[in-house]
């Protein structure tokens, strides 16, 4: 297996190091953001970010993906940072962790299978938007009321241009060469450029200071106490649900791109692991980052090394070579950003709704919408259940019956479709126990008992002829039927034929 790992390392490795710096030199200003999101010191961003994204790519379900302080988790720890203080919030990371490990060992990466692919169009749709609105707000400044406002007329001209030339870098280096990843090449001409020409336009240092010393342990100072329990577990649920949700749901897409396929449950532990050895070190927890991690795969990035040394690069930085990054006009980092929005918007999807059914339309439409204006888990949550409502009520539309009566005069009804919790009001309508004669056969040949609705709505089914003094037959129906049945913990009141 060792062998195994290090021979594919080797065939990758400098595809892999070239698209790490890249992502790391992305990853700052993203985690710089989110801290100010959360209320936090840039650095517990910058930690998580190096921490997290280290730890999931070695021991995570998905190489070439890549994880780190994200704005999904950055809003729900805000009201808990703000009521609590900063220790309540690496407690809380350290018990995600531990949730996060207990939901891979216990194989619930498996159910992402379950997600429709309206949904994961919505999501990612979804999902590039927001990465889009989030850069809008690199092109505002504060004036001296302490508002934002859009930058006015060379400035705006300046950013704008800036971000363009970076945008057509990426897209037109790679007709030369492939050599070396296209936003990297931009990256460094732009900042070049800005510099040669001493350019007045934003850097990463108008941000933030990224510098700073290696993370420390350290072990949250908050009660271990039953009341801490109560503050911390909600806000824990929720950022391991929606740790999981993005981070799956990348794995997916990251699958997609490559045609390669992650491991769900490992992908739970290795995100489980990192956020639990995070909340010791000082970091604001994290996940996959859908833009970082399709930054690495369109750079050539596509074996664990590439997050690895994505994550060591920026630890590089923030120790020794702060001063390095601080100098990246924040319009070149903006360029990569909106190419990666360009790239993971499914345009397709938008060509698309007027041919599919509706009920997909609506659920790309819907997810989309909800992944925008509240947050990554209540979207996929909401897509789910619609998809799940109309399967449901599709389903129930195909319970169907052929009828006809013998040379003796009894009544077979030849029962199609599933018969379960959606289709039993369609199923009693078959049946006329008051005209019917006084014997009927109901052949389940081509139909399936499901649940212990479908065996309550027979027996009752079988009480309104009994009442009417008649007889009711079952016929053909199935072992795996039978089973349902026997397991429900009584037969049906009928005789079988």
């Amino acid at each position: 297996m060792l062998i195994k790992l290090i021979t594919r390392t080797k065939k990758t490795l400098k595809n892999d190091l070239l698209s790490g710096l890249t992502v790391s030199l992305a990853l700052i200003p993203e985690a710089v953001a989110f801290s100010f999101v959360a209320g936090v010191d840039p650095l517990v961003g910058l930690y998580a970010a190096f921490i997290v994204g280290f730890i999931a790519a070695i021991f995570g379900g998905r190489p070439g993906m890549i994880s780190g302080a994200t704005g999904a988790l950055a809003v729900v720890i805000v009201s808990l940072v703000a009521d609590h203080g900063i220790e309540y919030l690496f407690a809380t990371v350290v018990l995600m962790g531990i949730i996060q490990i207990l939901a891979g060992v216990l194989q619930v990466g498996k159910f992402v299978r379950l997600i429709p692919h309206s949904v994961m169009l919505g999501f990612v749709n979804g999902l590039a938007i927001i990465i889009f609105l989030a850069q809008l707000s690199q092109f505002k400044f504060m004036n001296a009321a302490g508002k934002l406002e859009w930058l006015q007329g060379k400035d705006m001209a300046l950013m704008v241009g800036l971000v363009l030339l970076t945008m057509a870098i990426i897209q037109f280096f790679p007709k030369l060469t492939k050599a070396v990843p296209s936003s990297l090449v931009a990256i460094a001409a732009v900042t070049g450029l800005v510099h040669l020409l001493k350019l007045d336009t934003r850097t990463v240092a108008d941000m933030a200071s990224v510098g700073g010393g290696l993370p420390n342990f350290h072990i949250p100072s908050v009660p271990l106490n039953l009341e801490t329990l109560k503050i911390i577990f909600p806000y824990s649920a929720i950022m391991a649900a929606v740790g999981l949700i993005e981070s799956l749901m990348t794995l997916q897409l990251i699958d997609e791109v490559t045609e390669t396929r992650g491991r769900a449950n490992r992908e739970c532990i290795g995100q489980g692991l990192a956020n639990f050895v995070t909340g010791f070190f000082g970091g604001m927890g994290g996940c996959a980052m859908i833009g970082q991690s399709m930054i690495n795969v369109n750079s050539g990035g596509r074996g664990r090394a590439s997050g690895a040394s994505a994550a060591l690069f920026l630890l590089s930085f923030i120790v020794v070579g702060s001063y390095i990054i601080e100098l990246i006009p924040l319009a070149a980092l903006v360029g990569v950003m909106f190419t990666v929005v360009i790239g993971t918007f499914e345009w397709s999807s938008v060509r698309i709704l007027g041919k599919v059914p509706k009920s997909d339309a609506f659920v790309i439409i819907l997810v989309s919408a909800v992944t925008v204006f509240t947050d990554l888990a209540i979207a996929v949550f909401c897509g789910v259940i619609v998809s799940s409502l109309v399967f449901a009520w599709k389903k129930s539309e195909r319970i169907k019956s052929e009828e006809f009566i013998d040379k003796k005069g009894y009544k077979h009804y030849k029962i199609s479709g599933p018969l379960f919790f959606g289709s039993v009001s369609s199923f009693q309508r078959l049946f006329h126990p008051k005209k019917d004669p006084k014997r009927i056969y109901i052949d389940f040949k081509n139909s399936r008992v499901c649940d212990y609705s479908s065996i309550q709505v027979i027996n009752n089914l079988v009480e309104k002829y009994k009442k009417q003094g008649k007889e009711v037959y079952i016929k053909n129906l199935s072992p795996d039927c039978q089973s349902v049945v026997d397991k429900a913990g009584k037969m049906f009141e009928a005789k079988v034929a």
